[in-house]
């Protein structure tokens, strides 16, 4: 008898702590799709020139990958006409792009960097100079780029006022950890 109870209250308890486990709310789980999709904190695929400068992904382009730029950009030509188009050296354009023809998101230093000329076309002469054009990004000499140096800093989105103090500055500080309640600069 005393073995039916035990076997009873231990088969309860396990019951108890499944029931529990599956009703409790995962607010803490991240969105569906894995991370970046459906958040807040999207991050656009990488492009796919850097993905190709970058050899070893650890988001700095070094001397040995500045060095072998010009191998390293040829693996983009898809079409084997030794240069290289938008369609080569930038990702996709995102379906929820506006549908504006006009519509183009900011241009990374890295592509002005090596388009010389601005005509959206990387040509052979302009692929041969990479490693040269590249070096003109390293702000600080260390022979690397860094992705500020290589993309550019990332502008912070303008605050929303709903007062205007007629100041001109920034919002007064509602003590809530910085103007307008921000801790600190946006996630990057």
């Amino acid at each position: 008898m005393k073995m039916k109870i035990k076997m009873l209250l231990t088969s309860f308890a396990i019951g108890a702590a499944a029931f529990t486990a599956c009703a409790q709310d995962d607010t803490n789980s991240p969105p569906p799709g894995g991370p970046g999709f459906g958040g807040h904190h999207h991050r656009p695929p990488p492009l796919p020139i850097i993905t190709a400068l970058d050899v070893n992904r650890d988001g700095i382009i070094d001397s040995n990958e500045i060095a072998n730029a010009r191998a390293e950009l040829l693996t983009l030509d898809k079409n084997g006409d030794g240069i290289l188009t938008t369609n080569e050296y930038l990702p996709p354009r995102p379906a929820n792009a506006p549908a504006d023809d006009n519509w183009h998101p900011p241009t990374p230093l890295i592509i002005k960097a090596l388009d010389v000329n601005g005509d959206g076309v990387i040509d052979a002469t302009e692929i041969a100079d990479a490693p040269a054009e590249l070096l003109k990004l390293d702000k600080n000499g260390d022979g690397q780029l860094t992705r500020d140096e290589y993309i550019g800093k990332r502008p912070h989105p303008p605050q929303h006022r709903d007062d205007d103090n007629g100041a001109g500055g920034p919002p007064p500080d509602d003590g809530m950890g910085g103007p307008g309640g921000q801790d600190g600069p946006p996630p990057q």
